[in-house]
Order: C-alpha cells, then structure tokens, then sequence
C-alpha cells in the first residue's frame, strides 16, 4: 500500500480535472482493473515466488526475449515514473519556497529532489528503511484530512460539467484513465520482491489485493472530496490540489502549508523507495544474463549500479521535459509512464494464460481454471485498454524506449553466445582444433609414406 500510494494522488485530481467529473468513472473502472491485475500477480507469485516480478513470469512462459522486454520496459516505467514524481513534488515545493516560475529554479528543485533519495539508496539499505518508514506515516495523514473533512465541505456546484473536453465519453474515460493509472502503479511491487518476503507463496497475493483495495478506497474519497471543495477553474490550474482543498476548508493558508509538507515528504519517501525498486529488476536480469553484469553487484544491500544509471536517466528525462517548452511536463511523463508500465502487466497476463491453459498441472490449480482464466482475460483487456488511452505521443515515446532495448538485448545475446562457445572449448578442445592466427584451416601433410607408389 505504501508503494501504490506514492506522489501521483498529490497532484492526479488537477491533471483530470479538463475532462470533468467524468473522471470519477473513469477512477472507477480502473480500479476494478486494477484489482484484476492485483490477483492475476498474487497468483502468479503463488507459483513463481522469486525476485523480479513480471520478469520472471515473462521469461518463464515465453523465454529470454520476452524476459527482457518485461526487465526493460519495466525499468524504463520506475525511472520514467520517479522523473514525473520528482515534477509533482516541485508543484508542492512551490507553495513553501515560491519559485516564482523559473526554470531554471524549478529544474534545480525537481533534480535536487530525484538525487536526494539516491543518496539514501547508496548509503544502504538500513537509511531507505528509516526514510520509508517516515515517509509512509506522514503521507496517510494529509489523505486522511481530506477524504474525512471534505465530506463535510462537499458542494456539488464546484464539481463543473460531468464532460468538459470535446472528447466522447468512451474517449474522456480512456484518456483520464491512463493518467489515473499513475497512482496504481506499484500493485505489482510486492511480486516483484517475493524472493524477499517470508512464505511468499502467501503473503505476496494477500499484501497486492488488500494494499490495492485500501488504496483504492482512500484515492476515491480523495479524489471525490477534492473535486467538491475546490472549484472546477481554480482546480484545472492548480500545481498543488490538496493544499488549495484544505485553505478552502479552514480558511487561511496553515492548513495549506502543513498539506503541502507531509506531501512533499510522501512524495521524497515515494523517490527512496521507487529508487530501491528501480534497481530490482535490472538485478533479477542481470543474473540471468539478460542486462549487464554491472546490475548485478550489491553494495550494503543495494544494487548501486543500477541506482545510478537510473536516476542519471531520470534527470536526462526531466532536463529534456522542461527545456523543451512543454506545458504539462507532468502529465506527459505520467502517459509514457502508463505506456511503460502496460507492457509488462501486458505479458504477465499473457503469461497466467499460458500457464493456465498450457495443462502444466503443477502451476494450475484445477478448481480455480475458470475463475483465474477469466482474471488473466480481464486483466489482459484492461492493460490493453490502457494502451489505447494513453495517446499517440506517448505510446510514441515508449516505442523508442522499447526499439531501443533491442539493440541491448541483441548485444547480450552476443556476449552470451560468444561466452558458451569459449566454455565449449574449454571442455573439449579436441572438438575445436587450433587454427592458424590468419585463420586458414591448417594443411595436412600430402607426403606419401616411403615405399608405397602412386595409384597410377
């Protein structure tokens, strides 16, 4: 539950906000598709309790390549994904140190925030914990203010039109969606460090389900209280959505400020962690060959390489989003990381479907076929929904990230072939002749033996 409620929720109801209180549906539809998803994994984890999640269920049901695209698109999503988390902070950091708008200022404090955590992640294992644990607390009280007191504040006349854009109602839906599924990601954090929990095969299915469900609930009355308190104009141009929801319930602006720190602490705490969980994946690949040996060495618990290279990206990506004149930075990265993160919910329902229907009778519990064929159906459909609502430019960009891993996995693949032939010939030289450093086939002598002529 602490994953899944990251940063997102902070600034999600102003980024719907344009499509109305259509939303609202939209919420909702996605949280049924986001409890589907939910059991798919705890079933899936059931099977496969080891570290790397949607990785290892890819690679075990279609192979190496399919492994990869999962490990890469994933990690793609965690980084992309903490770049958006780092923007939204911003939008809160504003209210108590005014940036005043300038980019250069507002850039600094979005890097500052992405390197911060990553630090913590260096320093071990034991500094994530502490900052967690924190973190985890304080971002449940400002949720907590706001889905209680703003049942009181309610009024209906600041909800503004149920359709605000020009879209139709599939299209509102479609498109609110995908932004939306920003705040569900992480209901596949528990699988993705099965190896680490104890009787996974358990406990993994139990914390995805009811961690996605409590979320699920307290993002709705958020979301709703949100929508009735803070007028529908002042909300579509909001940075910072709980904090101008609770100035309007108490009035004045302590509330406000108080808000927007224990946000901007959840969203710090929401970096260290997704930072740590960034790295899993790479790791889990790594030690399979899959991603480069860096990613798999640990220092105090952490794989530092692969905590470096992603925040590294992270910045790249933030530096390039806010250089390049783009009005809506959050929600552009939030939409590619909807793409992202569809791909390998994407394969892993692919994957419970081969299990289920490929008769591997020590993966499928027979009296559950039809119900859990059913929820890898659904969960499939809904992934691929997601897809479609994400958007031409954002499925654009994920493509490239997806192209891009190719190239990664074919250099791989190189090294792995090229490593299990010289192993080959390690053990068995006499099946690999030397060769001459010109590398002709050394002749053989045609020099008849003394005292035995010709054939003619």
């Amino acid at each position: 539950m602490g994953n899944i409620i990251g940063g997102g929720i902070f600034l999600l109801p102003a980024s719907v906000a344009p499509y109305g209180t259509i939303s609202l549906v939209a919420f909702g539809v996605l949280t049924l598709g986001a409890i589907a998803l939910a059991l798919v994994f705890g079933r899936l984890a059931h099977r496969h309790p080891a570290t790397g999640g949607p990785y290892v269920y890819a690679r075990e049901a279609f192979g190496d390549f399919a492994g990869f695209l999962t490990a890469w698109s994933y990690w793609a999503t965690t980084w992309v994904s903490n770049a958006a988390l780092a923007v939204a902070a911003v939008g809160y950091l504003d209210v108590l140190v005014p940036l005043h708008g300038s980019t250069a200022a507002t850039l600094g404090a979005a890097l500052l925030l992405q390197w911060l955590p990553a630090l913590a992640n260096l320093a071990g294992t034991r500094y994530v914990g502490a900052v967690q644990l924190v973190a985890t607390v304080l971002k449940f009280l400002p949720l907590l203010l706001v889905a209680v007191s703003g049942l009181f504040f309610f009024d209906s006349a600041n909800l503004g039109p149920f359709r605000a854009g020009g879209e139709s109602s599939l299209g509102a839906v479609s498109a609110s969606a995908a932004i939306l599924l920003f705040s569900y990601l992480g209901v596949e954090s528990a699988a993705v460090s099965a190896g680490e929990v104890r009787d996974p095969r358990r406990n993994v299915g139990r914390a995805t389900v009811l961690g996605t469900l409590a979320a699920a609930l307290l993002y709705l009355l958020t979301t709703l209280s949100v929508f009735g308190t803070v007028p529908h104009e002042r909300l579509v141009a909001s940075d910072a959505p709980f904090t101008d929801a609770v100035d309007l319930m108490f009035g004045g602006s302590w509330g406000g400020t108080a808000v927007a720190c224990m946000a901007l602490v959840s969203m710090v705490g929401a970096l260290n962690g997704w930072t740590l969980l960034s790295a899993q994946t790479p790791y889990a690949a790594a030690r399979d060959g899959l991603f480069p040996k860096a990613f798999a060495r640990k220092r105090r618990g952490v794989p530092t390489v692969g905590v470096v290279v992603t925040v590294v990206l992270a910045s790249l990506l933030t530096v390039y989003n806010y250089t390049s004149g783009t009005q809506r930075v959050f929600e552009t990265l939030v939409l590619v990381t909807t793409f992202t993160a569809t791909v390998p919910y994407l394969l892993s329902s692919a994957a419970q479907l081969y299990f289920l229907l490929s008769g591997q009778s020590d993966r499928v519990h027979r009296p559950r076929l039809v119900r859990d064929t059913v929820l890898a159906l659904a969960s499939f459909g809904f992934s691929l929904w997601l897809v479609a609502g994400s958007g031409y430019a954002a499925v654009y960009q994920g493509v490239l990230f997806l192209f891009a891993g190719v190239l990664v996995f074919a250099w791989m693949s190189a090294r792995r072939r090229r490593a299990a032939a010289g192993e080959a010939a390690v053990r068995h030289p006499s099946a690999h002749p030397p060769r001459p450093c010109d590398g002709r086939r050394p002749r053989t002598s045609r020099r008849r033996p003394t005292g035995v002529r010709s054939g003619r």
